[in-house]
């Protein structure tokens, strides 16, 4: 059995390439030439230099061989624009999709967000039946996951085995990126003083990576499930980044208002420096929503695990130290 990565060089690809390896299931890792494969640097991968971006006759000639497709990469960052952010999510979604459908795949794993599901603010928990609440404006990055959702719905009843699985924030080891772990970096350095009112959901990457091994052996064709563990604020999850890396507590909070009026600041400022601001006006209004989940699901069906969150974290701080990431305090 050998399974085909897209974002293998990233934080989840890395971790569940390595998790498919301990299994004696082979990894051919579609990587882009300028990314890093720090994150792979110790596993026996097969790499293909190529882009999601390529035609669907291409991506099936590098899945030939492979019995299942992991669908991890995506475009996160939001220091990119709306544009680049919909064509990788929902384009590529759909070049990787039909190429496997022309492969003849025994199962295509697509991984959504938690984010495609909208926000809870109160209203209860996000479940799977859950609609995106917000409008495209207000979250690029969320909406586009969603439309690439809807992109496998037509794929599926023409034969594509497809799963969808929704992963909430991840903690662990190989975020190169510094997804999550850019909140490990910050409070190591000390850094981490202020807190915003919202909230979400976090698991250790280790669970989601077994969710979508799960997914590939029993999940439900057209089935989504969300992978997440613990609902936390903001507050409660720097607090307890900091106290794993024995780092002081944040004790400022930024209410919602000022947010808002952050976020004016940063949507006026950013046209202007070319988009060289680490965050955008959105992502600095989504820090005062919640995004809280209901993972019964995934654990009924999937055997999700609901690993150690302060573990996760742990294994993120050590992961930086290893491989000479400054963690080193300010100040």
């Amino acid at each position: 059995m050998k399974a085909f990565i897209t974002g293998a060089t990233g934080f989840l690809g890395s971790n569940l390439a390595a998790a498919l390896l301990k299994e004696n299931i082979g990894v051919r890792a579609l990587r882009r030439q300028r990314s890093s494969i720090l994150a792979l640097k110790d596993l026996d991968v097969e790499l293909i230099e190529g882009d999601i971006l390529a035609s669907p006759d291409q991506l099936a000639s590098w899945m030939k061989g492979c019995g299942w497709v992991f669908h991890t990469a995506a475009r996160i960052q939001y220091d990119r624009s709306p544009k680049e952010i919909y064509q990788a999510n929902v384009e590529g979604t759909r070049h990787t999709a039909q190429a496997a459908l022309r492969a003849g795949v025994e199962r295509f794993v697509y991984t959504s967000s938690l984010s495609a599901m909208g926000v809870s603010d109160g209203r209860g928990l996000l479940t799977e039946e859950s609609c995106f609440n917000l409008t495209p404006a207000q979250f690029p990055y969320g909406h586009s996951k969603l439309l690439a959702e809807q992109e496998l719905g037509s794929l599926i009843e023409e034969g594509l085995p497809a799963v969808i699985v929704n992963p909430a924030t991840l903690f662990g080891p190989r975020d190169i990126n510094q997804n999550a772990g850019a909140m490990v970096l910050q409070a190591a350095r000390g850094l981490m003083r202020l807190y915003p009112p919202g909230g979400s959901n976090f698991i250790a990457v280790d669970d989601v990576v077994q969710g979508h091994i799960a997914a590939a052996r029993q999940g439900a064709i057209g089935r989504r499930y969300i992978l997440g563990h613990e609902n936390l604020t903001y507050r409660e999850i720097f607090s307890r980044v900091c106290q794993v890396v024995g780092k002081g507590q944040p004790r400022i909070p930024m209410p919602a208002f000022f947010l808002k009026g952050v976020a004016g600041v940063v949507g006026l400022a950013r046209p202007l420096l070319g988009g060289r601001l680490p965050v955008d006006a959105n992502q600095v209004r989504m820090s005062t929503r919640c995004i809280y989940a209901d993972s019964t699901r995934a654990i009924r069906e999937l055997g999700l695990p609901q690993s150690s969150l302060d573990e996760a974290i742990r294994a993120s701080h050590e992961w930086y130290i290893e491989n000479n990431i400054s963690v080193q305090s300010k100040g």
